[in-house]
């Protein structure tokens, strides 16, 4: 019988309800933590496997501030070989236009007008241009945009599609974007467009060419589109093409791809921001890019060889562990951007994280650039944050993809102290669509995820206070 009592408390932790759970829909699986680097207030499920979309990027933070220096800058190379010239990419995913303007003002400056050819060195990076288990169906689209050395303008070019008066659509793209986009989508109304159950579709083709099809509902207005660049360097050799006609450069050769030995003379160099600055837009704007070709600069600087998103997600494993001494080793990792399916973390792993964060923010500054609740970054205007108390109490970053809404972070005091940490992981989320009227809406009411996610952050809240959670 003096067993009992331990048995017992066994029970009465595996068999706790946490009654905001009757708000998910039926097969959501949920992984919760509360907690303070002292103690767990809150802890269900909190040992398995789940995608943890963008909170992944809180992990790919914190090991770029432990591997890389707060000076730290992407760097872009011009170098002349005699009449030739060199542009050294390593990854930058700040790089614009204009930077690759002003280096090629620099080699005019030089005296250089006549070219014979111009090498694009992408070695600094190596394999995949994506991670495995990206979805198919959104590589169009500029968050899937690919992690490459050459990176230019975001890998990301703009469009639009209007509706036409005789049903159909017509497409426009900036002369300066050396992009092709057709589309032969219908548009319809509203209750014709759910009728025959038709989205706007996306397919893409050698040498950055983009097609529409399907159909979208009726507009008065142009809808802007985001494309991905498919082909990097088709690209970036076209934008360079109409760069030296600006500068008045002549090529009398060719624009191809090509390692070349560092023996070249340095004519210019750009650098990005400093890695504080880039940490601060990835966390803040959850900027996919940024992510992946940090990671796979993690893989070049640990392993001292082209960086990929297999050893830069390994880098990733290894940095933490060593030293934080978090064992990240049963954790899937395919990307440092949580764009792909395949990815898998545990709310036990992301609650070490934080904490270790939390204990050595003085050191990292990593806290200041999450999201607040309600009023900054991808937080601003997600609807379970808008109202106090919540709204300015929660600093933490969100990560959703298919069937997956998450939340990583902590709890802010009156002074944006953080006093706890939580860690919400959703997946399986499939809510039954709502049936439309005669005018083709819905019900304007609130997602089943943002009604859950209102009473937990509430309880996260109040836990941190030091009131007991609701069974």
């Amino acid at each position: 019988m003096r067993y009992l009592p331990l048995l017992l408390s066994f029970v009465s932790l595996a068999s706790y309800a946490y009654t905001p759970l009757e708000l998910l829909p039926y097969g959501s699986r949920t992984s919760l933590v509360i907690a303070t680097p002292e103690k767990a207030e809150l802890e269900l499920n909190h040992r398995q496997l789940f995608p943890p979309a963008s909170t992944l990027k809180v992990i790919t933070a914190l090991a770029a501030k432990l591997e890389l220096d707060d000076d730290f800058r992407f760097q872009t190379d011009i170098e002349r070989i005699g009449s030739e010239l060199v542009i050294r990419f390593n990854g930058d995913p700040t790089l614009i236009n204009a930077d690759l303007a002003k280096l090629l003002k620099a080699v005019k400056t030089q005296g250089m007008t006549q070219i014979s050819n111009i090498y694009l060195d992408n070695s600094a990076f190596s394999g995949y241009e994506r991670g495995v288990g990206w979805p198919w169906d959104i590589l169009g689209v500029c968050y899937s945009a690919p992690a490459s050395a050459i990176t230019l303008d975001d890998n990301c070019v703009q469009a639009s599609i209007s509706s036409t008066n005789n049903g159909q659509t017509s497409t426009y793209v900036p002369n300066h974007q050396p992009i092709h986009v057709t589309s032969d989508a219908t548009s319809l109304s509203k209750l014709a467009q759910q009728a025959q159950q038709c989205d706007l579709e996306l397919t893409t083709s050698d040498g950055n060419q983009y097609h529409l099809s399907g159909c979208m509902v009726t507009r008065e207005k142009p809808l802007p589109l985001k494309f991905a660049v498919q082909d990097t360097f088709d690209y970036t050799k076209q934008v360079l093409t109409r760069l030296l006609a600006e500068q008045g450069i002549q090529l009398n050769g060719n624009i191809q791809i090509k390692t070349v030995a560092n023996q070249g003379v340095l004519i210019a160099r750009h650098q990005s921001a400093p890695l504080n600055e880039l940490i601060d837009t990835m966390l803040k704007k959850s900027d996919n890019l940024i992510a992946d070709n940090l990671t796979k600069t993690l893989g070049r600087e640990f392993f001292h060889q082209a960086g990929s998103f297999a050893n830069g997600t390994e880098a990733i494993k290894q940095i933490i562990y060593a030293n934080t001494g978090i064992n990240l080793e049963h954790a899937k990792l395919a990307d440092g951007s949580g764009l792909s399916r395949n990815n898998r973390l545990t709310a036990e792993d992301m609650e070490q994280v934080l904490k270790y964060i939390w204990q050595n923010d003085g050191d990292l500054n990593l806290i200041a650039s999450l999201p607040v609740s309600g009023e900054s970054g991808t937080l601003k205007y997600r609807r379970s944050m808008r109202q106090a108390p919540i709204k300015g109490h929660l600093q933490a970053k969100s990560g959703s993809l298919y069937g997956s809404y998450n939340m990583a972070g902590f709890v802010l005091d009156d002074e944006q102290k953080p006093t706890a940490l939580f860690v919400q992981f959703v997946t399986d989320y499939h809510p039954i669509k709502k049936p439309v009227n005669k005018k083709g809406d819905t019900p304007k009411t609130l997602a089943p995820i943002y009604q859950f996610e209102q009473q937990f952050y509430s309880d996260v809240l109040r836990s941190a206070q030091g009131s007991d959670l609701p069974h």
